[in-house]
């Protein structure tokens, strides 16, 4: 039981790693697809893993690292239905800067 929850563990910390590795490739207000994350992780069999992938993505959402969002709006990817992406979160420093420049 014990080595279960520190392999879930590590394929956690595996996926954090593959989400934000393709995040920064694709660069600064792009977004990526759960999927892609899935494939680059677990290419033959990426479609059985989607339920972790998009797990990881709410846990980095939860702690400010990504945003998810729906039709170029962020949401809770919890509550959301259908297709979701993901993107960097911005720093709340240019969040503050750019709201102060308006």
């Amino acid at each position: 039981m014990a080595e279960d929850i520190h392999q879930r563990a590590g394929e956690h910390e595996s996926l954090r790693h593959v989400i934000l590795r393709l995040l920064c490739e694709r660069g600064a207000g792009k977004t990526i697809c759960p999927s892609e994350a899935a494939r680059a992780w677990s290419p033959q069999d990426w479609r059985m893993h989607m339920d972790t992938v998009r797990h990881v993505c709410f846990e980095l959402a939860d702690e400010g690292v990504v945003v998810i969002t729906q039709r170029g709006r962020v949401v809770d990817g919890r509550a959301a239905r259908g297709l979701i992406r993901v993107a960097l979160a911005q720093p709340r420093e240019s969040v503050t800067a750019q709201s102060g420049a308006a």
